[in-house]
């Protein structure tokens, strides 16, 4: 080989070491940009609680009571909330068809439980209120393990029970709007939440196959059926009326269904559907894996349903702090179970959540998008660098 072939050589040579250069060079690049993009991942910050998402945009936005497909809660049934709410749907109609009534009694008595229970044979609840429609013993619906029974709760709502009327027993039911209806058997504190139930109730019908519109007297059948092996004896039943001052089916004065909050300082009367302890239970119900991921950014709607409103009546989260009396408003974090804790966050909403005890909160969107998760309340601080404002009682000045 002569000194030009050689020359050649080592030119052709150095030209593939270059190549070969260039392609170690690249794929370690691609690694570092890989591997880059991972801990940017990592690193960047969890959803920020959003103006859109804790605002609260009134009556009518949605349903009172979401409904969960995969939710275990305290009830003597078991099986997912879905699948019990369901077979609920399906014995209340059920009932209503032995009696001779139409689909719109039906209707009326799944809106009543969706707001009482959400639709769930419970077997807890404000005082000695039980079962789909938190009837209860002392205001002489039936014995415990009577109310318990659905389908004799079912029977209790639609043609009453000792003194308390029924539907069949309110005049002119069928033309009255179905939430009237309900508030005229219920006698609730609150009988505007009712109403709010209709759309969520017609969806569960459909999906049960239960007919809304099956035709039927108002008064059910001329002849009633054969009386519940369950049944109380009419020459046991009392005839003697709850006085006017009460709540018939809490045996509460009206204005204070809620119950009394305390701090271990204060105490405050409530006027909220749902007592402190039963709207802990509805939170815990709620969350984790029972939760439906319809809450993206609801904070204070979530809040408010908590303790049974339909809506808290403040457009952001941080301003319902402003509304509740200032004699109220804790800066401290010592709040009690049931209490509502407040975030100052870089979006105009801020953010609510209550208070589970155990420096544990039910928050929206802190773990997954639109979904309840319980968690430490600090979480809030560390993950979205939110402020803390404090805390106030469950107290809903503009609730609806």
């Amino acid at each position: 080989m002569d000194q030009q072939q050689m020359t050649q050589a080592a030119i052709q040579a150095s030209g593939l070491a270059k190549k070969g250069l260039q392609i170690k060079f690249g794929v370690v690049a691609l690694a570092l940009f890989l591997i880059g993009l991972i801990l940017l991942g990592l690193m960047a910050p969890g959803p920020q609680a959003s103006a859109a998402g804790c605002e609260d945009t009134g009556p009518g936005t949605d349903s009172a009571a979401p409904v969960s497909r995969s939710v275990r809660t305290a009830t003597k049934s078991k099986g997912s909330i879905h699948d019990q709410q369901i077979a609920n749907v399906k014995t209340i109609d059920k009932v209503a068809r032995s009696l001779g009534l139409p689909g719109r009694a039906t209707l009326i008595a799944l809106m009543t439980a969706m707001q009482e229970s959400s639709l769930i044979n419970l077997d807890h609840g404000d005082g000695d209120s039980r079962g789909l429609f938190q009837q209860r013993p002392s205001a002489k619906w039936g014995t415990t393990k009577q109310i318990m029974d659905p389908t004799f709760a079912a029977e209790s709502f639609f043609t009453g029970r000792g003194p308390n009327k029924g539907l069949v027993d309110i005049k002119h039911w069928m033309t009255m709007q179905p939430g009237d209806a309900a508030q005229a058997v219920q006698k609730s504190a609150h009988g505007g939440l009712y109403a709010g139930h209709q759309s969520t109730i017609k969806g569960l019908a459909k999906e049960a196959k239960v007919d809304l519109h099956q035709p039927g007297k108002a008064t059910g059948k001329d002849k009633p059926e054969k009386a519940s092996k369950t049944d109380t004896p009419a020459s046991k039943q009392t005839t003697r009326c709850p006085g006017p001052t009460k709540d018939a089916r809490t045996g509460n004065n009206r204005h204070d269904a809620g119950g009394t909050f305390r701090d271990g300082h204060q105490s405050w009367t409530l006027h909220n559907p749902r007592s402190v302890k039963a709207a802990i239970s509805w939170a815990k119900a709620h969350a984790g894996a029972n939760s439906t991921k319809q809450w993206g950014g609801w904070c204070l709607k979530f809040v408010a349903q908590v303790y049974g409103w339909t809506q808290a009546g403040v457009n952001y989260a941080i301003d319902h702090y402003t509304v509740v009396p200032k004699n109220m408003r804790h800066t401290d974090r010592h709040p009690a179970p049931g209490a509502l804790m407040y975030w100052s966050t870089n979006h105009r909403a801020g953010h609510i959540a209550v208070y589970l005890g155990g420096g544990k909160i039910a928050s929206n969107d802190i773990l997954r998008p639109g979904a309840i998760d319980i968690v430490d309340a600090k979480l809030i601080e560390t993950k979205w660098s939110a402020t803390y404002r404090g805390w106030t009682p469950p107290v809903f000045p503009r609730a609806g």
